[in-house]
């Protein structure tokens, strides 16, 4: 007697849905993961950014720290400073350049945060610039006169 088996009729069928779906949510959480890690920008120090041997967690990422005394310069939209650091001693000084309109709250002596690309060791090429202001800032509020009326 011969040995025959007898198969569900629909076991092929749920097995290539299956692989087709596995595939899928590979190529799915590949796709996100990809996406995560090319928007990730890295925080860093001025400091550790000059200091010997550093080496960028990505091509992109941001630098916060205060505006040096007598170093903006500006031309037209571009602008060139000298950033220092919050806390520590730099072993370099740290030059950024920036193209755009500047924040209101930009000024020496201002902290700011800078998101770019390093050129060289001592030169930041930055392509977003935020202007930081301490706790106690108050927007100006101008005051209309209430006994003009608009109509």
């Amino acid at each position: 007697m011969p040995d025959t088996r007898i198969t569900p009729p629909n076991r092929n069928r749920r097995l290539v849905w299956v692989v087709i779906l596995g595939v899928m949510l590979s190529a799915g959480l590949y796709l996100i993961f990809q996406a995560l890690s090319e928007n990730t920008q890295f925080f860093e120090n001025p400091s550790d950014v000059v200091a010997e041997g550093f080496e960028p967690r990505s091509d992109v990422f941001k630098i916060g720290g205060l505006v040096a005394e007598t170093t903006v310069e500006t031309k037209g939209l571009t602008t060139r400073f000298r950033i220092d650091d919050f806390e520590r001693e730099m072993a370099h000084d740290l030059h950024v350049v920036y193209t755009g309109p500047l924040p209101d709250l930009f000024r020496e002596g201002q902290g700011v945060v800078v998101s770019g690309r390093m050129v060289s060791k001592t030169l930041f090429q930055a392509t977003e610039l935020l202007a930081k202001h301490d706790e106690n800032y108050q927007p100006e509020i101008n005051y209309r006169d209430e006994t003009k009326s608009n109509y």
